[in-house]
């Protein structure tokens, strides 16, 4: 390691160089005006894997190309498939940023551009890595394989079906991905659960139109209300989901994890006033950090009925929606919830209301076991590469192709964030910590060595 990090140390200034040529493409993956731009990201991060001596193909498929390499000449040893995307969030609204969104700029320690943490910067550190090891020892301690996608910021829909169909290829021991945060600056950290998701749309009809509620109230049902008294009985008072066998399949945390996230540098008034609350509000006999990682949730998010315009009109309006979602914790199945939702809503319907429920999503949690050999593997390399040793947190949100390497590969999945949460991921004036962005390298270099089977 000491050559490989002599190495690191002495290329920091042509690391971010070349991080800011590939920010300067404008890889917007949902717009097709950038269908070209999105293109030329893709053979950016190719054209670098091949000069430092991967074997790299890029495929195409009916959205975005698919970036794969690898670099197989360790027998005998483990094979890592190091997940990232180059594919970046519109910037809009442009008038909120300091400075242009694709003209990346080093400002306080940190380098502002869209694509800057998500994802590039993070999934650049793994590239420089292997090239450290490559150009000083001439290989690699371990197999590493790479998939790049340029569809993440719009759904990765062509994903999935390449993994299905190229589950050889992508065969591994552990898969990498760098697209998530350190719990706080100094405190670095290793995700090891992640919340499952069920997402859902509520249409309720009544009368064929829009009813006068002077001539028709009282004589009818009423969608909106129906509506209301539905989404109402979601949760109790104590923020407990009231679908039944809700909480039947939940693990519940161990001991350890409650010790760790109580002993974290978490400060209540300052997550407040982030939010912009004076009291906050979540099941009760768990603190804010346990509801946030490792409870499930049931959440509005959006309703739409009646009339929306200035001043009054008076109607029993024609229909009525709503979209509601789960956050799943881990054994928890989504089919399973699905049908509790769906009784639970067609147990309260009013007569003459008629139903339709749209599913838009599922998935199972995730939860990796501290104590495996990757994760403790993992935990030596983020030490070694940040001078202190990670935390173990859970997220509240979902990362859905780490439940596919998982159901179609049969691996778990190191996350190994280097961002921060304050880096305005997918908001104007993104940016990535200069100092964490070179941790990063290094801690990524010493992954290598460290997951070696012995």
């Amino acid at each position: 390691m000491e050559t490989v990090e002599r190495f690191i140390d002495q290329n920091r200034a042509r690391y971010v160089t070349q991080l800011c040529d590939w920010l300067r493409i404008a890889s917007i993956s949902t717009d097709s005006k950038f269908k070209a731009d999105v293109a030329r990201a893709a053979e950016f991060v190719a054209s670098d894997l091949r000069g430092i001596g991967f074997r790299v193909e890029v495929f195409p498929t009916p959205g975005h190309p698919i970036v794969y390499a690898e670099w197989l000449n360790a027998p005998g040893q483990p094979t890592v498939l190091v997940y990232g995307h180059y594919d970046v969030q519109p910037p809009d609204p442009l008038d909120l940023w300091v400075t242009a969104p694709f003209e990346p700029t080093e400002r306080d320690g940190n380098l502002f551009a869209r694509g800057a943490t998500d994802d590039k910067g993070q999934l650049f550190t793994h590239v420089k890595s292997v090239e450290a090891w490559l150009k000083t020892e001439g290989k690699l301690p371990i197999n590493v394989k790479f998939l790049i996608e340029g569809e993440e910021e719009c759904g990765s829909t062509n994903l999935d079906a390449f993994i299905r169909s190229n589950k050889e290829r992508l065969r591994c021991d552990n898969v990498v991905i760098s697209d998530c945060s350190q719990f706080a600056p100094g405190v670095p950290a290793i995700t090891y659960g992640l919340k499952g998701l069920a997402y859902y749309e509520i249409f309720l009809t009544g009368p064929k139109q829009d009813l006068h509620s002077g001539m028709f109230g009282g004589a009818v049902a009423n969608p909106a209300n129906n509506l209301a008294s539905i989404i109402a009985a979601l949760r109790d008072a104590k923020g407990r989901v009231q679908l039944h066998g809700f909480y039947d399949d939940v693990v519940p945390l161990a001991d350890w994890e409650r010790k760790q996230f109580a002993e974290l540098p978490f400060d209540e008034g300052s997550f407040k006033k982030f939010v912009g609350l004076d009291v906050l509000f979540g099941e009760e006999g768990y603190t804010t950090v346990e509801r946030k990682w490792a409870r499930p949730t049931c959440d509005v998010n959006g309703l739409t009925s009646g009339y929306q315009g200035e001043g009054a009109k008076t109607i029993i309006p024609s229909r009525a929606s709503a979209k509601v979602s789960f956050r799943l914790v881990p054994n928890m199945d989504p089919l399973k919830v699905t049908a509790s939702f769906k009784q639970f809503v067609e147990s309260r319907l009013l007569p003459g209301i008629q139903c339709e429920i749209r599913e838009y999503g599922a998935g199972p949690a995730v939860l990796v076991s501290v104590d495996s050999p990757g994760v403790q593997a993992a935990a030596r390399a983020v030490e070694t590469g940040f001078g202190k040793k990670p935390v173990f947190v859970r997220e509240g949100g979902s990362i859905p192709v780490v439940g596919t390497f998982k159901r179609e590969l049969g691996v778990d999945t190191l996350l190994l964030g280097w961002g921060q949460n304050d880096d305005n991921l997918h908001s104007p004036n993104e940016k990535f910590s200069l100092a964490d962005f070179h941790r990063g390298i290094r801690a990524s270099a010493c992954l290598w060595q460290e997951l070696v089977q012995r």
